[in-house]
């Protein structure tokens, strides 16, 4: 799938907005996502902290999440910003996978700056999916 370079820049910017949620109150490092569903319905998320460190989720996952809780489950693109242009982490790396390799990872930064554009199969190459269970 080609994406222009405005709905690049839309995606990131919406991502960018939802970070502003973001709950960070022991990290301080607001994340937020947007992905785009292949029928072309929009979700955002934000990283949501808790005093219990492990029950954290990400924004990436949030947003899935609330994609597949409203019937959605497959996706063009997602994207991804934090202050600095940090990628997501293996967890959100290994749902992302769940729903298609070939989807498109932006990875933006704070100011709205794309600072790198890969798949799914590139972000976690030998990726475990649903057909390893076969």
């Amino acid at each position: 799938m080609e994406l222009t370079n405005e709905e690049r820049q839309s995606l990131i910017d919406l991502a960018n907005e939802a970070r502003k949620r973001a709950y960070v109150p022991y990290s301080n490092y607001p994340v937020g996502a947007a992905v785009r569903t292949k029928s072309g319905r929009l979700f955002t998320g934000v990283n949501v902290e808790n005093a219990a460190y492990p029950q954290t989720m990400c924004a990436e996952r949030v947003a899935i999440f609330k994609a597949v809780s409203e019937g959605e489950s497959e996706f063009d693109v997602i994207a991804v910003v934090t202050n600095n242009g940090g990628s997501p982490c293996g967890g959100c790396r290994q749902v992302m996978a769940e729903f298609g390799l070939d989807t498109i990872i932006l990875i933006a930064d704070g100011n709205g700056k794309l600072q790198k554009e890969m798949t799914v199969a590139e972000i976690l190459p030998e990726a475990f999916t649903p057909k390893h269970l076969l």
